[in-house]
């Protein structure tokens, strides 16, 4: 019986085969694996150096995110607070608040030092993904869209998953997500139907779709 293909072709076939079988499987392993929440650090929730309590400053005492997080508004980044911010309610020669708390001890040595507090990075976008915060902050996106009721948290959680279709979402359709400027960093503060539109408009909200967006 001949054969329905030639030796050279039967080859190709075999090697397409494979390749397509090795694809597939590569696919479905990285697929899975950047799906888990594991890989979005969804609930990572480490110990740090100090136990700050955003539950206990943001929450009960009412204090603005922006007291310690100074560059949310102008800033890419959020900013952690120098030990100075710290001291400023928690210095011991000043007879302030817990000045001499052994908890506070990486705080007055940062201070003392001039080194940071090695605190333990919760949330992390991939290298290759742009965030801007100041950008989302002054359309009126809130602390609480991203990271979740803050203020209720001793030990800070990582609460959304920040993955692209995450993000795709929000800008698909981000006018639950919006609030007055003046209401971003009102951790409490909770929208009236329609609200949303409102902002959209006022603040000329259109949050991009393209890829350069996000990945430049």
């Amino acid at each position: 019986m001949p054969a329905i293909f030639s030796r050279s072709l039967d080859g190709h076939l075999r090697r397409a085969a494979v390749g397509l079988g090795v694809a597939v499987t590569l696919f479905v392993i990285g697929w899975y694996y950047y799906a888990l929440p594991s890989y979005t650090r969804v609930g990572y929730q480490p110990d740090q150096p100090v136990p700050f309590s955003h539950e206990l400053h943001a929450g009960k005492l009412g204090m603005d995110c922006a007291y310690c997080h100074q560059s949310v508004f102008e800033s890419p980044h959020a900013s952690v607070p120098a030990a100075q911010t710290c001291m400023n309610c928690h210095n011991p020669k000043m007879a302030n608040v817990k000045g001499n708390s052994p908890l506070l001890a990486p705080v007055r040595a940062s201070y003392d030092t001039g080194k940071p507090v090695e605190w333990k990075r919760i949330h992390k976008l991939p290298e290759y993904a742009y965030f801007n915060h100041a950008v989302h902050t002054n359309k009126g996106v809130s602390c609480v869209s991203c990271h979740g009721q803050i203020n209720e948290m001793k030990v800070v959680w990582h609460d959304q998953p920040l993955s692209m279709g995450w993000c795709l979402k929000c800008h698909n359709d981000p006018h639950e997500h919006l609030r007055p400027f003046d209401k971003v960093t009102d951790l409490t503060w909770k929208p009236k139907p329609g609200t949303g539109a409102e902002i959209a408009q006022q603040l000329a909200v259109k949050a991009p779709m393209s890829c350069q967006s996000c990945h430049r």
